[in-house]
């Protein structure tokens, strides 16, 4: 049972993120969207950036003249400006993020799971399950961060100038370049974000679902079948959506800047409240829930066919 999960987990996490990159990258790109700048930025054609020597309060009136975008209308300008191609910009660094970082949290899971069931009752309870939740995520995220951080900068790339965009030509040669330009730690920027955040969306998504699917059955709501899953992993990836947001868009900010524009992660989250208010925590949250809920559909009711198909291995 124990590498079976892994693998299941691995096959199920694979396919639903892949299909739903491009959600996922407008999230991105929505969070960033307003960011305070680094002090070696200078542009007059973005006016979510300052100047390096400009007041604070020309900051803050350049920062709140920064419009509103709207997760469609990001999409439309992305394939207008970038090409279609480019909402599957980092594909390949997802790809491997969900091999490291969901294999093993999906599979971490599911044996700490059977671990902890009562073996009288045959049930586990909810805080057990959270529990097994928190630990997987954050074991996961460890293992994954690298690929993350790669993710991240290859998404954001397009929303920069011309001549400070990155341009990596893959993940491996994203890698290659930050531990060439910025050092091995490079890789690991950001990880107590990604790990409080992998811990908390884990916790969040996997116990939700399995505390919804056994209601569900329980209360004769419905059968074992698509509709109960589909309900039940819709809900999960609410939950998740609603813990997640605001370290998501920390981590998002801290992996994506250049060096010294933020010297970690409460002064990031500082730094972003002051410009643009708490809400800006909660920055890409639409597209986090829209990404988030298609994202745990196809994760669970994959993971329910891929169980049914390996059910004998």
């Amino acid at each position: 049972m124990g590498v079976k999960s892994f693998v299941e987990g691995g096959i199920a996490s694979v396919i639903a993120g892949c299909s739903t990159h491009p959600l996922d990258l407008i999230k991105v790109r929505l969070q960033l969207h307003g960011e305070a700048p680094s002090t070696t930025t200078v542009t007059l054609l973005r006016p979510a950036l300052a100047f390096p020597n400009s007041s604070p309060a020309a900051f803050l009136e350049t920062t709140s003249s920064v419009p509103k975008v709207g997760p469609i209308s990001l999409g439309i300008n992305i394939v207008k400006s970038e090409g279609a191609a480019a909402l599957f910009s980092g594909v390949s660094a997802t790809l491997l993020r969900q091999t490291l970082y969901s294999t093993t949290r999906m599979g971490l899971y599911e044996v700490l799971k059977n671990k902890w069931t009562d073996p009288e009752s045959g049930k586990l309870n909810l805080s057990r399950k959270i529990g097994a939740g928190l630990v997987a995520g954050g074991i996961g995220a460890a293992v994954g961060n690298p690929a993350d951080v790669a993710m991240v900068r290859m998404q954001a790339d397009g929303r920069l100038p011309l001549a400070q965009r990155r341009n990596y030509a893959g993940v491996g040669d994203a890698i290659r370049s930050m531990v060439k330009g910025e050092g091995v730690t490079s890789l690991w920027r950001g990880s107590a974000l990604t790990i409080n955040r992998a811990m908390i969306v884990t916790a969040a998504q996997l116990a939700s679902y399995d505390q919804f699917k056994e209601g569900i059955l329980e209360n004769g709501v419905m059968n074992d079948g698509l509709g109960t899953h589909v309900v039940a992993s819709f809900a999960a990836g609410f939950v998740a959506s609603v813990a997640s947001n605001p370290v998501d868009v920390i981590k998002t900010r801290v992996m994506n800047m250049k060096v010294g524009a933020y010297d970690g992660a409460w002064d990031c989250a500082v730094k972003t409240v002051k410009a643009e208010g708490a809400m800006a925590l909660y920055k890409g949250f639409v597209p986090t829930v829209c990404r988030q809920g298609p994202f745990t559909v196809v994760l669970f009711v994959t993971l329910e066919q891929v169980r049914k198909l390996l059910r004998d291995f």
